[in-house]
């Protein structure tokens, strides 16, 4: 540990190695490292901010003093936790239960089948192809673990195959900083040409020689879309569209009918979208509709018709309209399905069907449109919880859809849904190794009452004898997260098997802020009304304690990257609550950071958090703030966790509310900062990942005091 970085203190913190190591070592005393304070004041509006730790983030992530602190944190957390039998214990029964060498089911693209295998040992998945699906001989598209070889951190993105299925381009991380750097591969060669690109942000295939690639503005934000040819310089590549709005990101796609290249730039509240022919790439892109301030749309090509997603008049959680290509302007578009109360729309088109998405109380539903039939009918589910992703549907001309589905209780299947017979059929089960059985577990429904009446759901899955094993309360799991309109959905977890199965109980808590039901749940925990996604948190717990689930002794909260907003500003709000919290990649400093425009993404969210040089916004920012609010009180054990690469919510986020609490807080439990060498997603390969989770679960497990 540096000494530059420590203080000589009078008290030492007494960290029972019961709870680390239970009775297998003696008491030992560890000094927690001591961040220096520089005080930073700033005075917005008639509010006077200090902020002691502002050094950590006025340096550079190569400044030693930064370095040196950071590894004081993570070598302090190691010894307190000081428990690596029962991380390593927990790492082995996780990718036990997983089959390790693995094979996806084929996906046919054109004369290709497409898939992708693990093996066992191997951080990451390799990509192939075959002609035949019956072929002993396969083509390996790209091996991601040879790519990843001379790096700590590798992550691939936006494959993108050209239509002729001839070359793959890729973009490719090597520090978890989501700064992408584009590659092209020739298929037939098996070699890279030399047509690269730093800092992009999407890719987007023209045609066989044309294909469209995104750059990113200092702040990561997708701004300026070029044409390249292949095999020319990229120099020479022509800029065809820039993004002045800094509140603006774009996104380009080509459409599953391959007839359109469609760009889109879009806010948290406006979009608009462009489309340009296949066939006459080297036109301009054409607007649908100019951008009206507060309108989403997205555009979904099908023969000589737009279909449009939009919430456009009175339509909050959506409508779909129908427009004829050659004049798809607003003024043109007409009522295809209307919007439906508390439920939000959205689309996938196929020649013949139209999937329709309605999203209502965490559940999402697939109603299929036959335009041959004009019919309409459900696709049926069994679980009372649910989740299911569609994906693998490149093809236009079919009457098959794929997804996967899966819920608490279920692995993960993948299902191929004939949408002229209503056949379903399972073409793959994910294995669970071991004894698992999904009747051993209870998945269900409950609702906690706001402060405002308004009943918030709560997803739970537990042993199923639990409560007729042991009498009293158990140790509860609580995770959330409410914001940006994002469901917490109830998908299956390996690895949270390792908790149930030890008794405790997994919440879901489906606070406002996210988008169970439509726009209205988003709007009620955004902006002005953000603090209704900590009342509701709050809410849930207490009404998990007051129906006898659980008590604060054994109460796990828990929230990443947003969800870590939550936790922290819960934390100041109710500490009393909660025995535990568990806080990964936390925005915390809403302040400062909705101050500094250079970082990813704050103008953009401007409209989700706030402005805080508007001063009815920063009143009510600074109000729930998590860092603006640590406070001398007592805060429950903490773990926090953050990506020393991650530019969505930087490492000096987790580092300076870590040292503000340890200064503040006047209790002696647990606080504990690990700085991975990670960007906001964690370690990018899969063993890595386990490793994460054994790191975290066997903190918890600890203190739980749980075998």
């Amino acid at each position: 540990m540096s000494k530059k970085l420590l203080s000589f203190i009078s008290i030492l913190l007494i960290v029972s190695c019961a709870l680390v190591q239970k009775n297998t070592q003696q008491q030992e005393e560890i000094l927690p490292p001591i961040a220096k304070k520089i005080p930073d004041t700033l005075r917005i509006h008639d509010t006077l901010l200090v902020d002691n730790y502002s050094w950590l983030k006025d340096k550079t992530r190569s400044d030693e003093e930064v370095i040196d602190y950071l590894e004081s944190e993570n070598s302090y957390t190691e010894k307190l936790l000081d428990n690596k039998e029962l991380q390593n214990s927990l790492y082995e029964e996780i990718i036990g239960r997983i089959q390790q060498t693995d094979l996806s089911v084929p996906v046919l693209r054109d004369s290709f089948y497409y898939y992708w295998k693990d093996i066992k040992g191997e951080q990451y998945s390799i990509y192939c192809r075959k002609r035949h699906i019956q072929d002993n001989t396969e083509e390996i598209v790209l091996d991601i673990n040879k790519l990843a070889q001379p790096y700590e951190y590798f992550d691939v993105s936006n494959l993108r195959l050209s239509p002729d299925q001839n070359r793959l381009a890729y973009m490719a991380d090597t520090t978890g900083s989501e700064n992408y750097t584009m590659y092209i591969k020739n298929l037939k060669s098996d070699t890279l040409l030399y047509d690269t690109a730093n800092n992009v942000g999407n890719l987007c295939w023209g045609n066989d020689s044309i294909m469209y690639y995104i750059k990113e503005d200092i702040s990561g934000r997708p701004y300026k879309v070029y044409r390249h040819k292949l095999n020319n310089d990229i120099n020479d590549d022509v800029l065809i569209y820039e993004e002045a709005n800094t509140a603006f990101y774009v996104y380009m796609y080509r459409s599953r009918s391959d007839e359109y290249v469609m760009l889109t730039s879009g806010s948290k509240t406006t979009s608009e979208v462009r489309y340009l022919k296949t066939d006459n790439l080297l036109s301009d892109f054409k607007v649908v509709q100019p951008r009206i301030q507060g309108v989403e749309y997205s555009i979904y090509p099908h023969l000589e018709d737009f279909y449009i997603v939009t919430n456009e008049g009175d339509a909050i959680n959506n409508k779909i309209m129908r427009a004829n290509f050659s004049n798809p302007h607003k003024s043109n578009w007409e009522l295809f399905l209307p919007p439906q109360k508390g439920c939000e729309l959205n689309l996938s088109v196929f020649r013949d069907y139209l999937i329709v998405y309605e999203m209502k109380a965490g559940l999402e539903k697939m109603k299929v449109m036959d335009l041959k039939k004009d019919s309409t009918y459900y696709i049926q589910f069994s679980d009372s919880l649910y989740d299911f992703s569609v994906w693998g549907n490149y093809n236009f001309e079919t009457e098959k859809l794929r997804f996967t589905y899966e819920s608490f209780t279920t692995p993960p299947r993948v299902i191929e849904y004939n949408l002229d017979t209503h056949e379903k059929k399972i073409l793959k089960k994910r294995e669970v190794l071991g004894d698992y059985n999904s009747e051993d577990y209870t998945e269900k429904r409950v609702f906690a009452t706001a402060k405002d009446g308004t009943r918030i759901p709560i997803s739970l899955v537990y042993k199923a004898d639990l409560f007729k094993e042991k009498n009293g309360t158990q140790s509860v799991y609580l995770s959330g997260y409410g914001a940006y309109g994002g469901v917490a959905y109830p998908y299956f977890s390996y690895s949270r098997i390792s908790l149930l199965d030890r008794g405790i109980i997994y919440a879901l808590a489906h606070v406002r802020g996210g988008g169970e039901y439509g726009e209205k749940w988003y709007d009620q925990g955004k902006m002005l009304n953000k603090r209704n996604t900590f009342t509701d948190f709050i809410a849930c717990a207490e009404y998990l304690i007051e129906n006898g689930y659980t008590e604060p002794s054994k109460l796990v909260a828990e929230g990443a990257s947003a969800g870590g907003l939550l936790i922290g500003a819960v934390a100041n709000m109710r500490p009393d609550l909660f025995e535990i919290i568990v806080a990964d990649v936390p925005f915390v400093d809403l302040i400062n950071t909705m101050l500094d425009t250079t970082l990813s993404a704050t103008v953009s969210e401007f409209e989700e958090w706030g402005n805080p040089r508007v001063e009815k916004q920063f009143d009510y920012m600074i109000s729930y703030s998590p860092y603006d609010n640590v406070k001398k009180q007592d805060y429950p054990n903490m773990l926090i966790m953050g990506g020393f690469y991650d530019r969505r919510v930087n490492y000096w986020e987790p580092a300076k509310w870590t040292a503000k609490l340890r200064d503040m807080k006047t209790d002696e439990n647990i606080l504990a900062l690990k700085i991975n060498m990670a960007g906001h997603a964690g370690a990018s390969g899969r063993y890595d990942f386990f490793r994460e989770i054994a790191f975290e679960y066997a903190f918890i497990l600890d203190l739980l005091e749980v075998e």
